[in-house]
């Protein structure tokens, strides 16, 4: 111990002779560093998002006549509902190359550099490249936009319309069962509150927001 608390000691561990670092220059190589994330498929392959895309895009448009939930997002949005949501999501995660929305999203960020790519936008860009890819958040603002558009709003109708946004905002659709089970509507008196705020027309109106949600 009394060599350990020594100075002089203290001081050699401290400074010891440590050898030269020698840099090389090579002024004719370049180094290339470059990252890439690989996506396991369900068939235990590892794809590049470019090429999991590539079989994405493939997957919708070989299936969209043969699974019920593509058909209803690509030409039946009137029949956009939580059914048709838990079906389409059900339906990717089956394919071979086990389409989850984490994955999309991974292959959607690295591809196109946008974050958080919407489940109905992954499809319909899938299906057709120039259709836009949309945040869960744009999509639900321009469904509302148009929905709301030339209606006159109370402050009722106001404050369940932001409740409604917060929904579809992670959830995409939006039924009458929901009233009793999502806690933001529930708590606020739940679907009868909210019918009697549009006076008996709320079925309509979540009608048509399925509808322009999908739409999009």
């Amino acid at each position: 111990m009394s060599t350990l608390r020594d100075h002089e000691f203290q001081h050699l561990l401290r400074e010891y002779p440590r050898p030269g670092k020698t840099f090389i220059v090579a002024p004719s190589v370049v180094d290339d560093v470059s990252s890439e994330r690989l996506i396991k498929g369900g068939d235990g392959r590892q794809y590049e998002p470019e090429d999991y895309l590539e079989a994405f895009g493939h997957f919708v448009r070989e299936e969209q006549d043969e699974i019920d939930a593509l058909a209803v997002l690509l030409s039946r949005p009137s029949d956009w509902q939580p059914e048709a949501l838990a079906s389409l999501r059900d339906a990717l995660k089956k394919a071979p190359e086990h389409f989850t929305e984490e994955n999309l999203e991974r292959a959607h960020r690295t591809a196109y550099r946008k974050d958080l790519v919407d489940i109905i936008s992954m499809v319909k860009h899938a299906a057709r490249e120039g259709a836009p890819l949309l945040t869960a958040g744009e999509r639900v603002e321009a469904a509302m936009r148009k929905v709301v558009d030339g209606r006159e709003l109370n402050d009722a109708q106001t404050a369940w319309l932001d409740r409604i946004r917060l929904h579809l905002i992670q959830n995409l659709s939006i039924d009458r069962e929901d009233f009793a089970l999502i806690p933001v509507l529930s708590y606020h008196g739940g679907w009868g509150s909210a019918d009697r705020s549009f006076k008996g027309q709320l079925s309509e109106l979540l009608s048509d927001l399925n509808r322009e949600l999908a739409a999009a």
